[in-house]
């Protein structure tokens, strides 16, 4: 049942739009002003908001700003006014409102409004959402617009670009809702029957993650899913963090299947050319852990966010996301701090110690490297408990089992 939020501070209009809403179907939920709003969305999100704009303690224009600047307008708000001015609606929905309603509200025009409203956020374009397009800079603007236009076709995709940016976030924006949805990593050994996975997910999407690393007989299944995925109705999204024309050149990589991607290729933006972006990503970040995970409601300070812009950030969205699940968990208090956003940020040299990651060896040593460091520190930090630790990496708990004991890690394997 989809949840309306009314804020005004006249219990008169509270009660008649509840109401109304309720014979409607909706669950009403009300607040007296806005700080009581305020707590209300900090720990839930509702559906719609009806926001009165003249209120003794907070106006709703200032409220709407708040919830801007803090990523927590994820849901569309309907400005309320007796006092309303073209000005005034002009400016609420610069904001971000979605509409404008002058009071006294006639019973229809609020019902289509209402109905119009949460009718418009269900029917998104899903592609608009998630951390990867929050943004205001070229670079964003320019991944939006291009996964705009390949959105509605059943064309395969190729997503390169450097470690951590977000190429599962990207492949899940262009898949289609309330159909199949498959992660294929050549180390859960998924490509060993193509035919059987596509006929298990037909009308669904695939994404095979970083393609660069399959072998000769892997490259084979792919190119079968690649060659028979529209006659399944299968979507195959691929991501990659080396160029593969770079290796069809080299001649270690199939040729055929770049001639299927190569069409629609897409090059991911590093997080630090996005720099100005970052503190709008990362208070989206912040506050969808804090729903999600029920967390302490929590809102970064202005230098805690200028923190987080000015770092490099060389693991890219997944560095930016597991500081920032961090800081959900461990920071002191409600405001978090630039001093907690230092101490949660990896050292530069996790990243650069050429003692510890030598950039002289193989590939796979380093790699191999890395990953132990990342692992022991984790399961150091969460005292070894194994699910915390699979849900920090984003693996599945026997995923990240198979790892440990690949690279010679013990754990104690708690999980509670």
């Amino acid at each position: 049942m989809r949840k309306i939020l009314v804020v005004d501070d006249e219990i008169g209009i509270r009660e008649l739009l509840s109401e109304i809403l309720i014979d409607e179907g909706y669950t009403v939920e009300l607040a007296e002003n806005a700080a009581a709003a305020r707590a209300y969305r900090n720990h839930t999100r509702p559906d719609l908001v009806l926001l009165d704009i003249w209120m003794p303690d907070t106006d709703g224009i200032t409220l709407l700003k708040e919830w801007v600047s803090s990523g927590l307008l994820t849901m569309p708000v309907v400005m309320m006014s007796g006092h309303g001015t073209i000005d005034t609606a002009v400016e609420a929905t610069r904001i971000g409102a979605h509409d404008f309603l002058e009071k006294p509200i006639a019973l229809q025009k609020l019902l289509l409004t209402v109905n119009r409203a949460i009718s418009r956020s269900e029917q998104r374009p899903h592609f608009l959402e998630g951390p990867v397009v929050i943004g205001r800079s070229n670079v964003v603007q320019e991944l939006k617009q291009r996964l705009e236009r390949i959105a509605n076709f059943r064309a395969p995709v190729l997503l390169e670009g450097a470690p951590g940016c977000g190429y599962e976030a990207c492949a899940r924006l262009l898949h289609s809702p309330n159909s199949a949805w498959k992660i294929i990593d050549h180390e859960m050994q998924g490509l060993d029957a193509p035919l059987d996975i596509l006929q298990a997910h037909r009308g669904g999407t695939l994404f095979i993650r970083n393609i660069a690393e399959l072998d000769k007989t892997e490259q084979r299944a792919l190119y079968i899913l690649l060659s028979q995925a529209e006659r399944h109705n299968v979507r195959i999204i691929c991501g990659s963090v080396t160029r593969i024309a770079s290796l069809v050149s080299e001649g270690v990589f199939d040729d055929r299947i770049y001639q299927i991607l190569g069409g629609h290729t897409i090059q991911l933006p590093k997080l630090r050319d996005q720099q100005d972006d970052i503190p709008e990503i990362a208070a989206v970040m912040l506050q969808e852990f804090i729903i999600q995970k029920k967390l302490t409601p929590r809102q970064f300070s202005t230098a805690a966010l200028n923190a987080l812009r000015l770092h490099t950030w060389p693991g890219n969205f997944t560095e930016l996301s597991n500081v920032v699940l961090s800081l959900a968990n461990i920071a002191q208090g409600e405001l978090i701090s630039a001093e907690e956003v230092q101490g949660a940020i990896p050292k530069e040299e996790v990243f650069t110690n050429g003692t510890v990651f030598s950039l002289e060896g193989p590939l796979r040593d380093t790699r191999d490297a890395f990953e132990r460091a990342y692992f022991e520190h984790h399961l150091a930090r969460e005292n070894g408990n194994i699910s915390r630790v699979a849900e920090v990496a984003g693996l599945e708990r026997t995923h990240l089992y198979r790892k440990l004991k690949q690279l010679g890690i013990t754990s104690t394997r708690k999980n509670d």
